[in-house]
């Protein structure tokens, strides 16, 4: 170690601190550890590693004290009668980027575009008929989870793929009234994709697909019935975030069956669409629970594009760049 870098070593550890003998450090319980010494610097591993317990047992005591006189400071104001104020945590949600296509509730332009786009009809009644069909030579995974999706979506057929160009299955689907198709890619032997083409003018969107979990490995999951579901969407408030839960509502039929009592949840929390599908479950004339139908699965948009599928010659509306998107931590799309 250098003599300009030694000193430096020496001043800091002064300030965080007493040097006891044999160098263990010894930090002052008055001592902002998180500026004194920094771990890094110290080159024996023992020293290295004490000195860091030593900080974070110290930090976990400065936040326990900071905790407590909040507290105390609460209870004594509600005892003066004042009103307190519980503070707001700051999380990555609340402290998001500002996004100028961000939707108001009452928004009328969007409200008037979505009356006229191509999914309206099924919002007006029309009847859903789905195509679920697979990547090229898929293996037992994917055609499990083929199954699983065919049986969650309403008047869902799977089609045998057998190496079939998807344009020309989409031509078919097209002729035969299919209002949607869904390919499932697959990756090193496990469903890693979902495109949701809808018939016959799009659009299409391409999802990455993780976190699969069929109905018999959820604890004390339930069998699903035949009725429709009530769907709920959670956050989407960007114009693509509406295009995008639109898309994946008109996957279900509109005409909701309340007596199967099951209601299919899309939820978004920082891009990541999370699937649920669970059952209400009356306990008591006040008390209502809920029971896990399963299956779960998470989807994050890949890309978005006009038209029916065409990766060489499509419009894309959206497309996720990672190097220049990725760039903050709250800075959200949908």
């Amino acid at each position: 170690m250098s003599a300009s870098k030694r000193r430096k070593v020496e001043t800091e550890a002064d300030s965080a601190g007493e040097v006891a003998a044999g160098g263990v450090i010894k930090l002052t319980e008055t001592a902002d550890n998180r500026a004194g010494l920094r771990p890094g610097l110290v080159r024996n591993k023992s020293k290295r590693r004490e000195l860091h317990k030593q900080q974070q047992s110290q930090k976990k005591k400065d936040q326990r004290a900071g905790r407590n006189k909040r507290k105390k400071e609460r209870e004594q104001a509600e005892l003066a009668g004042h009103k307190v104020v519980a503070p707001v945590t700051r999380t990555l949600e609340n402290t998001r980027e500002f996004d100028e296509t961000v939707v108001a509730p009452d928004d009328e332009e969007v409200a008037a575009d979505q009356d006229t786009d191509e999914l309206a009809a099924y919002f007006d009644g029309k009847p859903t008929k789905i195509l679920v069909t697979t990547s090229n030579r898929p293996i037992t995974d994917t055609y499990k989870f083929a199954e699983t999706l065919v049986d969650i979506l309403p008047n869902a057929e799977f089609f045998h793929r057998k190496g079939a160009d998807l344009k020309k299955i989409i031509a078919g689907a097209v002729e035969r009234d299919f209002s949607d198709i869904v390919v499932i890619n697959e990756d090193k032997k496990k469903p890693t994709g979902l495109v949701v083409c809808h018939l016959p003018h799009g659009p299409t969107a391409h999802f990455k697909l993780t976190s699969i979990r069929y109905p018999k490995e959820i604890v004390n999951h339930g069998r699903k019935t035949s009725h429709h579901p009530e769907i709920i969407l959670n956050n989407f408030h960007t114009r693509l975030g509406q295009q995008v839960g639109r898309m994946i509502n008109a996957l279900f039929p509109q005409n909701p069956e309340f007596q199967g009592r099951s209601v299919v949840t899309f939820h978004n929390q920082r891009d990541f669409i999370f699937f649920r599908y669970h059952r209400y479950v009356f306990k008591n004339a006040k008390k209502v629970g809920l029971q896990e139908l399963g299956p779960r699965f998470t989807l994050k948009l890949r890309w978005l594009q006009k038209g029916t599928f065409d990766t060489k010659f499509g419009e894309y509306e959206w497309v996720h760049k990672r190097g220049e998107m990725d760039t903050s931590r709250t800075r959200f799309f949908l």
